[in-house]
């Protein structure tokens, strides 16, 4: 896989991530529930079980250019995000947890906002190593 694509598909995982992360914490804000350590103890447990499960190789392929199986294989850590989100205000209130997936929520969605950004840096850096890293081309 070139850089370029790494670059798409790494920001787009992310994404998917955080977004994930921030249904469950957003999720559980809604049904009233706060932080806590059975919640973050639920949270590990569920990253455990999902880390076990899951799947191996291409099962699911791409769609519209999303490599669906890479962010399959790497859904596991979400509820590990959300836990670790938990652990820093572990006396959230149904309102605060909501409010903790919001801001989960903005930061997947700035990564994915950020992408093109990525990509720009990428290939300034590649243009300067082309060019020998020598400026005006001397």
């Amino acid at each position: 896989m070139d850089t370029e694509a790494a670059i798409r598909h790494g920001t787009i995982q992310v994404t998917v991530l955080l977004l994930v992360a921030a249904a469950l914490a957003i999720g559980f804000g809604v049904a009233g529930v706060g932080a806590s350590l059975p919640v973050v103890a639920g949270l590990l447990a569920l990253t455990v079980v999902l880390y076990v499960a899951r799947p191996d190789g291409d099962r699911f392929g791409s769609a519209g250019g999303v490599d669906v199986d890479g962010i399959v294989q790497a859904l596991w850590l979400a509820p590990l995000v959300t836990a670790l989100a938990l652990v820093v205000r572990l006396s959230a209130t149904p309102g605060e947890m909501q409010a903790i997936g919001g801001l989960l929520g903005l930061a997947g969605m700035a990564n994915y906002f950020l992408r093109p950004l990525y990509l720009l840096g990428y290939d300034l850096v590649s243009a300067v190593r082309e060019r020998g890293g020598r400026a005006n081309g001397r």
